[in-house]
């Protein structure tokens, strides 16, 4: 099993290879874009701006290089930016064209419904789940989050959701490709079965 974790400059990659070393799984970061069909799985980390990330995907190659992946059948994960990047369309600093593996778009919190909560969003929070392969053995478990957009879609994508002055997605599933608004690399256990769940996909 050959899990690879793509490198475009957003975010500790440390971290989360790290939390794939705590759970006996073997992960490598990827920087070449010719080499992510070669991984057996494949975690879009990243923390940071939407626009930035899209352009530095797309001057490497990565960008078609994660759909091809997509496309194959083989497991994605998305995390936190990652899962945003995942959908069509982001109003982060303007508008912005995502890789639109999931239909949908990014959005920032409604500063009106969130009330007297903080943007971001940030700290942990329970997530109400579904019955998702990710989420065996967990039930609404508290995960850590760091965000100030939420993402909007179709609720047959959703198998997850968080209320910080109102209901959010925050995770989504389309067939082979996962995405999660916290992140599973720095929520303690509960965090790390979700990386569990993920490495036994397909077995």
């Amino acid at each position: 099993m050959k899990i690879g974790i793509v490198d475009y400059n957003m975010g500790n990659l440390a971290s989360v290879k790290n939390a794939f070393k705590k759970i006996n799984a073997k992960a490598e970061i990827v920087k070449d874009a010719d080499k992510i069909k070669n991984f057996d799985k494949l975690v879009l980390p990243g923390v940071g701006a939407f626009g930035d990330a899209m352009e530095h995907l797309k001057q490497t190659g990565m960008d078609e290089a994660i759909k091809e992946f997509a496309k194959s059948g083989k497991y994605l994960l998305g995390v936190c930016l990652g899962m945003q990047l995942l959908f069509e369309t982001s109003e982060e600093f303007g508008a912005h064209k995502g890789l639109g593996l999931i239909e949908g778009k990014v959005v920032y919190f409604d500063k009106e419904k969130v009330g007297e909560h903080k943007i971001p969003h940030m700290g942990w929070n329970k997530l109400f789940n579904n019955n998702s392969l990710l989420f065996k053995g967990l039930e609404n478990p508290y995960l850590y989050f760091v965000h100030s957009l939420h993402a909007v879609c179709d609720d047959k994508y959703v198998i997850g959701k968080t209320i910080y002055g109102y209901e959010f997605v925050s995770a989504v599933n389309k067939d082979n490709v996962f995405g999660f608004q916290p992140h599973p690399e720095k929520s303690h256990d509960e965090g790390l079965m979700i990386l569990k769940n993920f490495v036994k996909l397909g077995e």
